[in-house]
């Protein structure tokens, strides 16, 4: 799945069909619920949560929607996300499962947490 450049995460999202579109704009209100003071941003080509610096950035594939919360959100996780595939600094939920949006909420929160320590170092 090809990109195009957006700039907003509202044109990132037009632009794929609707079964991609909806788990996409899921993924976004979780992420706004778990990370109300969070600004909206397009970094990297991508949807990006910027609290204190970047927060999460999440893409869609095809195959799967792809989420970075960071080396540190992932190592926190790793137990919950054993069954995903991934790499050092991002997870792929498949398009062919439930997104886990709850651990996506946790994840989302500790990196919140994580980013707000930082500003007070």
């Amino acid at each position: 799945m090809e990109s195009i450049k957006a700039n907003s995460i509202d044109e990132y999202i037009a632009q794929f069909p609707p079964e991609i579109k909806s788990r996409l704009k899921q993924k976004r209100e979780t992420i706004q619920k778990a990370a109300p003071k969070a600004e909206e941003a397009i970094s990297y080509a991508i949807p990006t949560f910027k609290l204190n610096g970047n927060l999460v950035h999440f893409a869609a594939f095809k195959n799967h929607i792809g989420f970075y919360p960071a080396p540190q959100g992932l190592e926190e996780f790793k137990n919950d996300l054993a069954k995903f595939k991934g790499a050092k600094g991002s997870v792929q939920f498949p398009h062919d499962e439930p997104l886990p949006l709850p651990l996506v909420t946790k994840i989302v929160k500790f990196r919140v947490k994580q980013n707000l320590e930082k500003k007070k170092g």
